[in-house]
């Protein structure tokens, strides 16, 4: 739901709750810390940072990724089949952030490639359980050997206390996240 300004005379001002806007629209609030509305500079933000790290990460594990038959939508599942003792169309989903319709189009490709199987659940006739078929087990085998090269390239700089140090730091920007948006959902549901 988008939020609507409120009026000019709805909240008192203040530098650090909002700021005026031209014809007397307030801004929203920003709560106390490192960044300020009327300062904010995207190359200058963490989260474009973050943002920039990511994309380049991907491109390079994508590149990487063709050498061995494989696009960003099949290494991505594959390895969590590997690394998970078994899962259905929904649990991969959730895993690799599809919708249902794009999970769907991605098992086909899968399974046309003879890289998975849809096995019948014995327990529930009306689940499909989702397995690594052996070529598909050799092709996620090499997935995290491409990603640990990638990231290694990416991190060169960087000492073995720093990765930690970032690590650490980016564990507690995404528990905040998490706060943030389990918050932002419980008020959500209160409206």
């Amino acid at each position: 739901m988008a939020k609507t300004l409120p009026s000019a005379g709805s909240r008192k001002t203040a530098r650090t709750a909002e700021t005026r806007h031209g014809k007397g629209a307030a801004l929203p609030r920003v709560r106390a810390g490192y960044y300020r509305g009327e300062h904010y500079r995207p190359n200058e933000s963490v989260g474009f940072l973050m943002r920039q790290a990511v994309e380049l990460l991907s491109r390079a594990i994508d590149a990487r990724m063709v050498e061995y038959g494989l696009t960003d939508a099949q290494w991505r599942p594959l390895l969590v089949l590997a690394l998970q003792a078994e899962a259905n169309a929904s649990q991969l989903a959730r895993s690799v952030g599809c919708d249902s319709g794009a999970t769907t189009r991605m098992i086909d490709r899968l399974e046309d490639k003879g890289l998975l199987r849809r096995v019948r659940s014995t327990n529930d006739r009306r689940v499909q359980r989702l397995e690594l078929t052996d070529d598909g087990r050799q092709a996620a085998a090499v997935v995290p050997y491409v990603i640990a090269d990638v990231l290694n390239a990416h991190l060169a700089d960087l000492t073995h206390a720093e990765i930690e140090q970032l690590r650490g730091l980016l564990d507690r920007v995404i528990a905040n996240g998490r706060k943030e948006a389990a918050e932002a959902a419980d008020q959500g549901g209160k409206s």
